[in-house]
């Protein structure tokens, strides 16, 4: 499958999280939601790597590598506690969208970071997602 399949999967994925996790905080604290949440992220993560042979060659990972991806690890940890709790405290079809900044964010980002190419589609796009976005929160 192409990076685009996979891209589709995430973005499904990602809508039934929003859906399921919106039913399943309420009435519950969102720090202890989001535990439970990763621990079963983890829990199935680490199932995948095992019956796929994955999680065998841990002799490729560099300092630089565990460093940043404990730093991703944190950067998820952090925005699954504050996604949480604006579901929580808000509805889904607004959260959703604003929490969806993320890939703006990316964008400008990977063009500081990463030196990737800010073209004028790209350019354009991140304005359309950010009004989108802003126009759907506020609706």
């Amino acid at each position: 499958m192409t990076w685009l399949v996979w891209s589709l999967l995430s973005a499904i994925f990602a809508a039934l999280t929003a859906i399921l996790a919106k039913k399943g905080v309420a009435g519950v604290d969102s720090n202890l939601a989001t535990a439970v949440r990763t621990s079963v992220v983890v829990i199935f993560t680490w199932l995948l790597a095992l019956a796929t042979g994955s999680a065998a060659p841990f002799q490729h990972f560099t300092a630089k590598t565990w460093l940043f991806l404990a730093l991703s690890g944190m950067g998820t940890g952090l925005s699954w506690l504050c996604y949480f709790h604006a579901l929580q405290v808000g509805e889904a079809s607004r959260v959703a969208p604003i929490d969806k900044l993320s890939v703006v964010f990316v964008i400008l980002l990977a063009t500081v970071f990463l030196g990737e190419k800010l073209t004028w589609g790209k350019g354009a796009g991140v304005l359309l997602i950010a009004a989108g976005a802003i126009v759907i929160a506020l609706d």
